[in-house]
C-alpha cells in the first residue's frame, strides 16, 4: 500500500513492470513511487530481485512489460546515460573509481573543469580541487586533502564521495546499492548520515539493501520484494522492523524449515548411544 501523506508528484515510479530472461521472470508486476526528500528502502534476501531492479531504475535492462516514469513523465532507457541524463543517479557497490586517482580526479571522472588557452586547454586542477573540497562539505565532508589518492580512504569515505559527486551533478533520484555492505559499524553509520543529508536536500533516495538494520532506521518507505514479486510497501508508521524481517525471510516457510530442523534434532536425541 502507498502512503496517504504523499500529495506530490513522485520523482520516479514504476508501473507493472516485469522483467524476463528467457523462461526466467526475474520481476513480475512491480509498483513503485519514490517522492522527492524521501528515503525509499527496497528491501530483498539473495534472490530477491534487488539486483534486477536496480539494472532497470538505472537503465542497464529494459522492462519486458511495464513502464518508468521520472517527474511523470513517462520515459524509456536505452543506457545508464539516459538515466544519468534525466538526473537519475546510481551509486554502485563497485563505485566506479580508479584507486590510484585523486578523489578529485574521482569526483569529475570526464567532467573535469578546464582552462583554456587558443587553441589549447588543460585541466584547471585548482578549480576542480575547489569545486570537488565544497560539494562534499556541503553534504558533511570534510576532506583533508583532495588530492589524495582514493585508493587510501575506507570504504565509507569512497561511498561518500561517490555520493557527494552524484548530487553535485544534478541528481534528483540518487538510487544506492547495498551502500553499507562490508563496512563496519563506524562506516556505515558515517553512509548512512550521508543519505539523510542527501534526502534533507529533497533527493529522493532509493536504498536497496538486505540489511534491515541499516536500513530502517534512516527509511521512510519500504517496499519488501521476494522472488521477484513485491510483497507489500508500506510507511514506517505501518510496519515494525520485526515484521519487515519476517516478511523478508519468508515468515511461513523460515517457520516450516524451523519445525523440520526441530524435528531432525528430536529423532537425533532419540537414537540409542553407541555401544562403547
Amino acid at each position: 500500500m502507498t502512503n496517504p501523506a504523499q500529495t506530490i508528484q513522485p520523482a520516479m515510479e514504476l508501473r507493472g513492470v516485469s522483467v524476463n530472461f528467457g523462461s526466467v521472470r526475474a520481476l513480475q508486476d512491480i509498483d513503485i513511487k519514490v517522492y522527492p526528500g524521501e528515503v525509499h528502502c527496497l528491501l530483498g534476501d539473495n534472490g530477491a530481485g534487488k539486483s534486477t531492479l536496480i539494472k532497470v531504475l538505472s537503465g542497464v535492462h529494459r522492462p519486458s512489460k511495464g513502464e518508468i516514469f521520472v517527474d511523470g513523465r513517462q520515459v524509456a532507457f536505452r543506457s545508464p546515460r539516459d538515466a544519468q541524463d534525466l538526473g537519475v543517479a546510481t551509486v554502485f557497490q563497485d563505485l566506479g573509481m580508479i584507486s590510484l586517482m585523486s578523489i578529485t580526479r574521482n569526483f569529475f571522472l570526464g567532467r573535469e573543469p578546464t582552462r583554456s588557452r587558443l587553441p589549447f586547454s588543460r585541466f584547471d586542477k585548482e578549480r576542480a580541487n575547489t569545486i570537488a573540497r565544497q560539494a562534499m562539505a556541503d553534504i558533511g565532508i570534510d576532506v583533508r586533502d583532495p588530492t589524495q589518492a582514493v585508493g587510501t580512504l575506507s570504504g565509507g569515505e569512497r561511498q561518500s564521495v561517490a555520493i557527494a559527486r552524484a548530487v553535485h551533478f544534478g541528481a534528483k533520484v540518487l538510487i544506492l546499492d547495498e551502500p553499507t555492505s562490508a563496512l563496519g559499524v563506524h562506516q556505515a553509520a558515517m553512509v548512512l548520515k550521508f543519505i539523510i543529508e542527501a534526502r534533507m536536500r529533497g533527493l529522493a533516495v532509493i536504498f536497496i539493501s538486505h540489511n534491515i538494520h541499516h536500513a530502517y532506521p534512516v527509511g521512510d518507505t519500504f517496499t519488501l520484494l521476494n522472488r521477484g514479486r513485491n510483497r507489500g510497501t508500506y510507511a514506517k508508521s505501518e510496519i515494525s522492523r520485526d515484521e519487515v524481517i519476517s516478511i523478508m525471510s519468508g515468515g511461513e516457510d523460515l517457520k516450516a524449515v524451523e519445525a523440520e530442523i526441530a524435528g531432525l534434532l528430536a529423532q537425533i536425541g532419540n537414537r540409542p548411544s553407541a555401544a562403547p
